[in-house]
């Protein structure tokens, strides 16, 4: 089985976004017994927390329901338990480094980078933007699975 844990700053808005987007494109895929998909933050501020409403609302729009997710914030040992850590941008990959260490960050990569146009995933938190984000995520996890299916095929 092959896992998947999506990073974000609060794992509130982005990691959640794609953690659901993933797994409804698993789903309809029928890959659900091949990849398994979490999502987890780098701080500690939001955990236990909800999915955020306007993160949450877009999902439903989309026909996605991320009911009973809570925050949590990402551990040395999601290191050994996925095999794929996927940061929404590059501020979380510099951030893991503090939580989990340097040489546990080098595995992380970001979702974007399996696009053929590589950036972040801006904070919609900050920008309001949860469509932009909402596109994003889907064209990060449409390209993430494409990989995936290619390099286990």
């Amino acid at each position: 089985m092959i896992s998947i844990l999506f990073v974000c700053h609060g794992n509130i808005c982005r990691s959640p976004m794609a953690e659901y987007i993933m797994r409804d494109m698993v789903e309809k895929a029928g890959l659900s017994r091949e990849i398994r998909v979490a999502s987890a933050a780098t701080s500690t501020e939001e955990i236990g927390h909800g999915v955020y409403p306007p993160a949450k609302r877009m999902l439903s729009a989309h026909g996605i329901d991320c009911t009973g997710k809570t925050a949590r914030q990402i551990t040395p040992q999601d290191f050994t338990q996925y095999d794929y850590v996927v940061c929404m941008e590059h501020y979380n990959l510099r951030h893991l480094r503090t939580v989990v260490g340097v040489a546990l960050a080098e595995k992380a990569c970001c979702l974007l980078d399996f696009t053929a146009h590589p950036r972040d995933i801006a904070d919609p938190w900050y920008t309001g933007d949860f469509e932009a984000t909402w596109r994003d995520c889907v064209e990060g996890c449409e390209a993430l699975l494409h990989y995936l299916q290619q390099t286990s095929a």
